[in-house]
């Protein structure tokens, strides 16, 4: 299957660039691998009509929205790349930008600033507020990009990248970084989840910080910044995180 097939079937949602096998997701490598494809296949040009003054491969262009594919693609910069899947009922507020091969589902809110990287996959009915950086991860290629599940709210600014996964209903406050390299310490069960694991279901994770071990570093009261999960979500955080139905 040629790589214009591939990209064809990530816009409509036939395939996607992970999978998910039980309680993990995986990588879609042949995915992953037509997209690098169409980038050696591309050759930069300068674009033309609404898109005049930008240069890109020119067989990747952005994706025009009609009212028919039920998307809110609100004008003031947002873009989304051919290869991207983007489901009814999105919205993207300006500027917003989601890259090739990524996912976005039903019901979801992409706001201001908001970035969707490369082969990210984001759930239903989630909010990624202002400001949240998903990364993308294209190579290396067997490597699962960024998931965030059905209904998790990413607060402003969080940045979430290299893969993690954040499971259905998470809620990741304002200035979370979640990235396989911090451990996240679970206050609510007392244990350490450690580097690369998994924002369990529910879970609210809020910025936090932890002593630096070495000997000068506790001389000078130095310390590191981690997430934390402080609780898990109940009845009284999930009416503070209620959209308002109006603005779909």
């Amino acid at each position: 299957m040629s790589w214009k097939n591939i990209l064809d079937q990530l816009e409509d949602g036939s395939i996607r660039a992970a999978v998910k096998e039980g309680a993990t997701w995986k990588a879609n490598v042949k995915v992953k691998q037509a997209i690098l494809e169409a980038f050696k296949a591309g050759k930069n040009v300068s674009y033309s009509g609404i898109y005049d003054g930008f240069v890109d491969k020119d067989n990747l262009p952005p994706r025009l929205m009609s009212p028919e594919d039920g998307v809110r693609l609100v004008p003031g910069g947002s873009s989304i790349r051919r290869g991207a899947y983007v489901a009814k009922g999105v919205i993207l507020m300006p500027p917003a930008y989601v890259n090739i091969g990524a996912y976005v589902d039903e019901g979801t809110m992409v706001d201001s600033h908001a970035l969707v990287g490369s082969c990210a996959q984001i759930g239903k009915n989630v909010h990624l507020s202002a400001g949240v950086q998903i990364g993308g991860v294209l190579e290396p290629i067997g490597l699962s990009p960024v998931v965030i599940e059905d209904d998790c709210f990413i607060g402003a600014g969080a940045v979430i990248v290299e893969g993690v996964l954040v499971k259905r209903g998470a809620v990741i406050a304002p200035g979370v970084t979640l990235s396989k390299s911090v451990p996240v310490y679970d206050c609510v069960n007392e244990t350490l989840l450690g580097k690369g694991a998994a924002i369990p279901e529910n879970a609210v994770v809020v910025p936090g910080t932890r002593p630096i071990s070495s000997v000068w570093g506790k001389s000078q009261g130095l310390a590191v910044s981690c997430p934390i999960i402080i609780k898990y979500r109940d009845e009284n955080s999930d009416a503070s995180l209620e959209l308002e139905e109006a603005l779909r």
